[in-house]
């Protein structure tokens, strides 16, 4: 069995929920890799991306991932920009099932929508409005998700316990 086991996927996909429910059934620690990055700066997202800009997160996420890329036995969880740094992506996919849960346009937007931490913590990346956001990042992320993912999942119509057991067929 691979030692770590990494969501990855825009946001709204599913990534966190399916992440506590698959780290449960193999008795793994979970690592939401963004709000890792809260803790360990004491600050939310937003604050760090007011204070510092897009690039000092990004920084950030890639010393956490560094460090991730060196434990074993966990399930992590990327945020949906991660998969730009693709030397830690490299890194982390070794020894590592990655699994790539995406959803429709539409549905990510209305996820996004309905979810009350998109305002307060996901701070734009765009300055766009929330479609065309979205629809510009994944035109641009999706060939990177295909790049490192070794099983892609869409979480469209599908419950977080049918996706945990699609990627427990899978290992």
């Amino acid at each position: 069995m691979c030692s770590r086991i990494i969501l990855i996927g825009f946001r709204a996909t599913g990534k966190t929920t399916v992440g506590k429910l698959l780290a449960k059934r193999l008795g793994y620690p979970f690592v939401d890799l963004d709000e890792y990055i809260e803790r360990k700066l004491g600050k939310s997202i937003r604050e760090v991306v007011e204070e510092g800009g897009w690039q000092a997160f990004r920084a950030e996420e890639r010393k956490a991932m560094r460090e991730f890329a060196e434990k074993g036995d966990l399930v992590l969880s990327l945020g949906g920009g991660a998969v730009m740094h693709e030397a830690e992506m490299e890194a982390l996919k070794e020894e590592a099932l990655v699994v790539w849960l995406s959803a429709p346009v539409e549905t990510i937007i209305e996820r996004l929508s309905r979810d009350p931490k998109t305002a307060t913590q996901r701070p734009s990346l765009t300055e766009k409005s929330l479609e065309e956001e979205v629809r510009e990042l994944l035109s641009r992320r999706e060939p990177l998700y295909a790049r490192f993912a070794d099983l892609r999942i869409s979480s469209e119509g599908l419950s977080p316990e049918e996706i945990v057991r699609k990627i427990l067929e899978v290992l």
